[in-house]
């Protein structure tokens, strides 16, 4: 794994930056990117980034602002994209949609490996479980998660629901949970390597942090 940042010639496709809040100082900037060939030339509506600003809208107690990419699957651009958005953007958290199956252009796991200093497995293991719970192919979801700098950089599923339940886990009828999600581990990841103190919304997704690291 490199840090090493690729040729002018590979600069990523971008798209418009959105703010969830009034940017300040303290504001969590959150690098969204949604990798698809059709949604970026148009063919049909992205799905993937509106189903995370929709998400992260309902669990972040603290303030946040995203910034947003959509690109076509390719890796030179993946790998550009990522390093804009953590070195340039200063994004604290970068959450990725699609690309992460077994097809040939399905290559969003190799290019965040290919940025990253240090990968974190966990993520994409939990990723696998909550998916399982629906089918069994699961298991062919190539979903990663690493650290550049101060930075989280975590491979997401496509489609809306999949994003939603592998963020937010699931929850039985009474509102307990049954498997949890990976959110819940992300503000204390964030905490450890240096980025932003994130709180969420319990209703939504419950943050886990030992009680030597809690505020207020």
């Amino acid at each position: 794994m490199s840090n090493a940042t690729p040729s002018s010639s590979t600069a990523p496709a971008s798209a418009s930056s959105s703010a969830s809040t009034t940017s300040t100082a303290s504001t969590l900037r959150i690098g969204l990117v949604s990798i698809s060939d059709r949604a970026a030339q148009g063919v049909y509506p992205d799905q993937g980034i509106p189903a995370l600003q929709e998400w992260l809208g309902s669990a972040l107690a603290t303030p946040w602002e995203s910034v947003v990419r959509l690109i076509p699957d390719e890796r030179p651009g993946i790998e550009a994209t990522l390093i804009e958005l953590v070195d340039r953007e200063a994004c604290s958290l970068v959450l990725t949609t699609g690309g992460t199956g077994p097809a040939p252009r399905d290559v969003t796991p190799d290019a965040t490996l290919a940025v990253a200093d240090r990968e974190m497995p966990g993520f994409g293991e939990q990723m696998r479980q909550v998916s399982l719970s629906f089918v069994p192919t699961a298991i062919l979801s190539r979903q990663v998660a690493v650290i550049r700098g101060k930075s989280l950089i975590v491979n997401l599923p496509g489609q809306p629901k999949a994003i939603r339940e592998t963020l937010e886990g699931l929850k039985a009828a009474d509102g307990t949970q049954k498997v949890h999600g990976i959110f819940a581990a992300i503000p204390y990841c964030l905490d450890l390597i240096g980025a932003p103190y994130v709180e969420t919304h319990e209703s939504v997704c419950k943050a886990f942090r030992p009680k030597s690291a809690r505020r207020g």
